[in-house]
């Protein structure tokens, strides 16, 4: 019996300093997601805690440190609380449209808004519209931008205020990455808004999962993925629920 694809390759990037903790550095091991059975290969490797980037699939691989875990929420089970309802009412006038994976300028101006306000100091900051267009449009899977917009008017779109890269998976929905305007007082909360919106679009679907990425405990910045339950994280012994110690949560 042949199997359905070639076993992947795979590599180790050089260790670099670390985007969550001081002082540590990171490495990731990688592989190529290419040809007809990407779609595939990629379901399997997120079932393990990688995560795609454009056409590769990647997971942390670092010698001394085993921070950063992947989560995910069971969407079938997602019951919102009483914050996140209110939030949902909040912004309930949003239009929303699953878009192609096709950038716009209006997109990347609201990145670059995004980055600027809230990682001023990232890796991403640089990027210019050629980058945008390679992260967003350069998937071999099934992918769509999720936008969310300001209620039309006279027959024309609203502003664009959010969207979300997200990769639809046999078992879930992959949020890839999310951005969204962040000084508007009308439209606080917008990055967990993004986060129950794609629970509630994998619940209606019947998916059972929505994959929140990596989730660093001592990392502040991360903490909002602790706010959705029940939430579940892969070890050794696979996917098991757990909980985290919350604390005092900002909103995203």
């Amino acid at each position: 019996m042949s199997a359905p694809f070639r076993f992947p390759r795979f590599f180790v990037t050089t260790p670099a300093p670390c985007p969550y903790l001081p002082g540590k550095t990171e490495r990731k091991v990688f592989t190529e997601l290419s040809g007809p059975n990407a779609a595939e290969l990629n379901d399997a490797l997120g079932r393990i805690g990688f995560r795609r980037s454009q056409g590769v699939a990647y997971r942390p691989s670092c010698i001394d440190c085993a921070a950063c875990v992947s989560v995910r929420v069971v969407a079938s089970e997602f019951q919102p609380n009483a914050t996140q309802r209110k939030l949902i009412r909040r912004h309930s006038d949003l239009e929303v449209t699953a878009c192609k994976p096709w950038t716009t300028e209006e997109q990347y101006e609201l990145l670059c808004r995004y980055l600027k306000a809230r990682h001023p100091v990232g890796g991403m900051v640089g990027m210019d519209e050629s980058d945008f267009a390679d992260m967003v449009e350069q998937s071999p899977v099934k992918t769509f931008l999720v936008e969310y917009r300001e209620p039309s008017a006279d027959g024309r779109p609203g502003k664009l205020v959010g969207a979300c890269l997200t990769d639809q998976q046999g078992d879930g929905l992959s949020m890839i990455y999310s951005f969204f305007e962040t000084d508007d007082p009308a439209r606080q909360g917008l990055g967990t808004y993004i986060i129950l919106d794609h629970l509630l679009r994998a619940g209606r679907a019947k998916l059972p999962y929505v994959y929140l990425g990596y989730w660093v405990a001592e990392a502040r910045r991360m903490a909002y993925k602790a706010r959705f339950k029940p939430i579940e994280r892969l070890g050794a012994d696979g996917w098991r629920r757990f909980e985290p110690d919350q604390g005092e949560l900002p909103l995203n």
